[in-house]
């Protein structure tokens, strides 16, 4: 498990959105993405917290066509029905779904 000074999701700047991946001159994509890796280390910290594995579901960091950060859940579809249950749970306040 990582610590929790770790950074989980490496130094990689994710660009996702743009015309075939390239760079628009004049846009900041850089201060978007430190933003977002930011919000993203965060809820990792938190899902580790809940007892999930980052290599089952995390949040990654990347930025938008204009540079605006931006946190994209990944992960595999039992680990984020589990996700799914406990932020139900947690949103119901814990009694099993009824609203």
């Amino acid at each position: 498990m990582a610590g929790a000074g770790e950074d989980w999701m490496g130094d990689a700047l994710d660009i996702t959105g743009t015309d075939g991946g390239l760079w628009v001159p004049g846009i900041d994509y850089v201060a978007g993405w430190r933003g977002a890796r930011e919000a993203a280390d965060r809820l990792n910290r938190a899902l580790l917290g809940a007892g999930f594995e980052l290599s089952q579901v995390r949040a990654v960091a990347s930025t938008d066509e204009r540079g605006l950060g931006v946190v994209r859940m990944a992960g595999w579809p039992d680990a984020v029905e589990r996700l799914a249950v406990l932020l139900e749970a947690v949103t119901s306040g814990g009694d099993g779904g009824a609203a």
